[in-house]
């Protein structure tokens, strides 16, 4: 007699050999119960929707790396919980990055650039930074600071030694004071803002 965790671990691996009605299943089991929970959390329901698009995103684009010993539930919910923090971080920081300008003592001509930039531009801006950085460097900065993952999730999800992630994180933050300059306090503002 199969139970459900039997069933849970077979549609896993099903899933995680590509199999899209695998993924449509696991779709169907939990896409209203996510929006449901993100309606609870976001400004409005098309927000919740785009959020529930993105668990579902991600959960394609990493599905080789789910351990089918996992708990779906656990781990669609746990995305979804990330997401909408960064939602509301995006939300908030949008406000907080010209706030923050105002507030800046002068720094010359890098406070007027970024007084004349608006916060997507900022955004593109950091990014561009952040790509400067090596490769598991750039992982592990944008799934720390960026995502909100912990040392211990991104180790998983890179398959690396938990020490090594914080080596890394640690690193690449040093590089990106360097690169970056009198800019860096503002983003550590915006990033944990």
């Amino acid at each position: 007699m199969t139970t459900d965790a039997d069933n849970q671990k077979l549609l896993i691996a099903l899933f995680k050999e590509g199999s899209v009605q695998a993924f449509g299943r696991i779709y169907d089991m939990y896409a209203k119960r996510l929006l449901a929970f993100c309606c609870h959390y976001a400004a409005s329901r098309e927000d919740a929707e785009e959020i529930v698009e993105d668990v579902f995103v991600r959960l394609w684009n990493s599905r080789e790396s789910v351990r089918e010993t996992e708990s779906l539930h656990s781990l669609l919910f746990t995305i979804s919980r990330r997401l909408v923090i960064n939602a509301w971080r995006r939300s908030v920081n949008a406000p907080v990055f010209e706030d923050s300008l105002d507030a800046c003592p002068d720094m010359g001509t890098e406070a007027q650039a970024l007084r004349d930039m608006n916060y997507e531009e900022f955004r593109c801006m950091v990014m561009g930074y952040i790509n400067k950085l090596t490769r598991t460097q750039r992982q592990v900065v944008i799934l720390s600071r960026l995502d909100g993952y912990n040392n211990s999730e991104i180790a998983s999800m890179l398959s690396m030694n938990e020490k090594t992630v914080k080596n890394q994180l640690s690193l690449g933050m040093k590089r990106l004071r360097q690169l970056m300059g009198h800019m860096y306090m503002l983003v550590l503002l915006l990033m944990y803002g």
